[in-house]
């Protein structure tokens, strides 16, 4: 794939942050911002199926007009104030139909947002429509039977990644200024890096999960940003971020209005790879990651090869029972009626059925190791300021294979067990953001994930803001769909 130039409607070429400066300077009023996006989304979203539900025009417009008259009376929301926004269709929207992917939910509509969707709400955004998501949010493979599948934004007959599939093919393709996700796997890393665009999963409990049933034991998922640059995710994730008593877990962040920009000489970055080869991966994926040190080094940091102590066999039997055990419970209420659970996809009811074998002892047990994974990782801090990983064990792969079954002549014994690399941070909550390492010979995206210490997002952003500058893999290497001339 060779680098061009693409020249867009110059709205949507504009980045979230630059887009909400032109708003407030007048430059550009919110019923022409709406305009553009949506004469935009209908033009390229019928290739890849990545926003769904998408509002009647008419009144979109009118919201835009109504954010116009009072940016004319001196009135702003914030920053997000008449920019469009497409909720990842996992989390409560209200008045707009939260499907989850499943037939079982698909005339759902919440009476009330998600406390992430009310505070975009609240900061100005005019919320579109959804991203499109698997089935429940199960899999790095955006299909469901309620919309279909999603196509990846450099390849539309190949996979996006997922759950948040929709949301990286809607920004890579501009369609989207910025974008949340959500992320119990590797849900903003992996369709993060089959895009060429950047999503960060924070600390966990930096962004209030809910309002949902269960508050103190679903201690894996969080919500999180997606953008094109680091100044656009640190600006979402300030929005979504800090403490509600409706999620008792919740902690919020400190340091997020610390400068991005910052000096790496010294800094010493732990490349963990696939860890001593007990992670296949896909022919190319490894050199073509590892030609990213050279940008790391470019900016002052050491690179040392390492591995932590600590047997991953263990840290996935760990997190299947953590899985099997929280999914048993989100799902047992539709499992157990026949009918409906006929109706979950068969990797959902497998979820189940290992979750109904477990003992207490089995959790147990399982946060124990978890618990021990986490002291191992605090040990790798004492000598490295970050560690580096792969973001996906295999490149994009074909729209109609539900996963991949093989990984460099290894079975995969799950439905996720291809993206094995992404667990590490999710088990011990660290800040882990998806960056760009640019493309293969195939001509195909990958990213990597650099992880950070426990509570230190704003390290994190710094280092992928600075790393960024050296290639700007997402404003270099654009998808051909995107059109070269203005519209």
């Amino acid at each position: 794939m060779l680098a061009r130039s693409a020249v867009l409607h110059p709205i949507v070429a504009l980045g979230a942050l630059e887009l909400s400066q032109a708003i407030h300077q007048r430059d550009y009023s919110c019923v022409e911002v709406m305009r553009a996006y949506l004469d935009h989304i209908e033009q390229l979203n019928p290739s890849v199926n990545a926003l769904v539900s998408l509002q009647p025009a008419e009144v979109l417009l009118e919201q835009a007009a109504r954010c116009d008259k009072e940016l004319a009376q001196g009135q702003s929301r914030g920053w997000l104030h008449g920019m469009p926004q497409a909720i990842k269709d996992l989390s409560a929207t209200q008045g707009i139909p939260t499907t989850m992917g499943s037939m079982l939910y698909r005339d759902q509509t919440t009476d009330h947002d998600g406390i992430m969707v009310q505070r975009m709400r609240q900061a100005g955004a005019i919320v579109i429509g959804k991203s499109n998501t698997p089935e429940f949010g199960a899999g790095s493979h955006t299909y469901n039977a309620v919309f279909g599948a999603t196509g990846n934004a450099y390849a539309p007959q190949l996979s996006a990644g997922g759950s948040s599939g929709g949301a990286a093919v809607a920004l890579a393709l501009r369609m989207l200024p910025v974008a949340d996700g959500s992320d119990m796997m590797g849900s903003l890393r992996n369709p993060a890096a089959f895009n060429n665009v950047f999503g960060f999963r924070p600390s966990w409990g930096a962004v209030p999960l809910g309002p949902a049933p269960e508050l103190f034991l679903q201690q894996l998922a969080t919500e999180g940003p997606m953008g094109r640059n680091v100044p656009d995710i640190l600006a979402l994730l300030k929005t979504q971020a800090g403490p509600d008593l409706r999620a008792p877990l919740a902690s919020g962040l400190s340091g997020m209005d610390q400068a991005l920009e910052r000096d790496f000489h010294g800094c010493r970055i732990a490349w963990l790879g696939d860890w001593n080869g007990y992670l296949p991966m896909e022919d190319g994926i490894m050199a073509q990651c590892e030609q990213a040190w050279q940008d790391f080094r470019s900016l002052g940091c050491q690179l040392e090869s390492s591995c932590v102590g600590f047997d991953p066999a263990l840290l996935w039997e760990s997190w299947e029972v953590h899985r099997h055990w929280l999914m048993a419970g989100s799902l047992y209420a539709d499992y157990q009626d026949p009918v409906r659970r006929s109706q979950l996809k068969p990797e959902l009811q497998w979820e189940v059925e290992g979750g109904l074998q477990l003992s207490a002892l089995d959790v147990y047990r399982a946060s124990r190791i978890r618990s021990d994974w986490y002291r191992a990782v605090l040990r790798m801090f004492d000598d490295f300021d970050f560690l580096l990983l792969p973001s996906a064990q295999v490149y994009p792969f074909a729209l109609e294979q539900t996963w991949p079954r093989m990984i460099a002549g290894r079975a995969m014994s799950s439905y996720h067990r291809w993206m094995e690399v992404v667990i590490g941070p999710t088990m011990a909550g660290l800040p882990v953001m998806n960056v760009p390492a640019g493309f293969g010979s195939n001509g195909l995206p990958m990213g990597l994930q650099l992880i950070g210490r426990p509570r230190a997002d704003s390290a994190v952003l710094q280092l992928a803001h600075a790393y960024d500058q050296q290639r700007r893999w997402v404003q270099t290497i654009v998808p051909d769909l995107l059109p070269t001339a203005a519209r």
